[in-house]
């Protein structure tokens, strides 16, 4: 019987990451009684793991000196990460030359705990775009990107992803996962995945797979655009350019295959 990862955690550093995890787009400040009763913390133990991130830099203080928000060391690292993601890098130009071509936003997302994490996104340059910016989440039951990872997971990695609750974002999106697998089946087929307005009413968009050299899916490259451009024609454009894009930066990857396979 293997034994649950999670029992060889270092409570102290678990403790740590969890405050740091704590920090969001929502709560971009917060103080250490804040902290404490989130975490279930005694407020001098809270206390004594943020002055130890405050001392490494990865929290600093805010101006009034009253709060904490996540410091300049965090974003270093990440940028160190960001720059290790070669498909990221293969990916540029191609993003580039879609959002010139199509003058929608295009961005790429990871599959990251349960979630699509964006790490790259180049803005158009239209008066009426998507909202969009690197770090960006969303759930994978709804949006494009996720799909594309759901359709080609390990059949046990999907079905544990599709044993939760799958959330109504709107009044379409498929909350039924026996629903859902039947549009994975056809993603598969296709090579491509759409949200229509499934996230976001008034937002469609098309996904397609960024794979590394054996085939595995590393990353979901997607263009999202309001409803009233994103016609069937416009749609039918972009999934054909989508997929050269894929699988040429998939080809730079090492990748042999074609844009279907699983």
């Amino acid at each position: 019987m293997k034994r649950d990862p999670k029992l060889y955690n270092v409570r102290a550093v678990e403790r740590a990451l969890q405050i740091l995890s704590a920090f969001d787009d929502e709560h971009p400040e917060r103080g250490v009684s804040d902290i404490a009763e989130l975490m279930g913390l005694h407020k001098a133990t809270a206390h004594r793991i943020i002055t130890t991130l405050l001392n490494y830099g990865y929290l600093e203080r805010t101006a009034d000196g009253e709060k904490y928000r996540l410091g300049m060391k965090l974003a270093a690292t990440g940028l160190l990460v960001m720059q290790r993601l070669d498909f990221r890098r293969e990916a540029l130009p191609y993003m580039r030359r879609l959002t010139e071509t199509f003058r929608e936003n295009c961005d790429l997302g990871v599959l990251d705990q349960g979630e699509i994490f964006g790490v790259e996104v180049v803005p158009a340059d239209q008066a009426v775009i998507i909202a969009s910016r690197v770090g960006f989440r969303m759930p994978v039951h709804c949006a494009a990107s996720g799909k594309v990872f759901l359709a080609f997971l390990p059949d046990a990695e999907r079905d544990r992803l599709l044993s939760r609750p799958l959330e109504p974002h709107t009044a379409k999106t498929i909350t039924s996962a026996d629903q859902l697998r039947r549009q994975l089946d056809q993603v598969r087929r296709n090579g491509y995945a759409m949200d229509d307005e499934e996230l976001e009413m008034g937002v469609r968009a098309i996904a397609v797979p960024i794979r590394n050299q054996d085939g595995e899916v590393v990353a979901a490259l997607s263009m999202p655009g309001p409803a009233n451009r994103m016609t069937k024609e416009r749609i039918a454009e972009l999934v054909a350019a989508l997929l050269e894009a894929s699988a040429a930066i998939s080809a730079r990857m090492g990748w042999r295959g074609n844009g279907n396979s699983l």
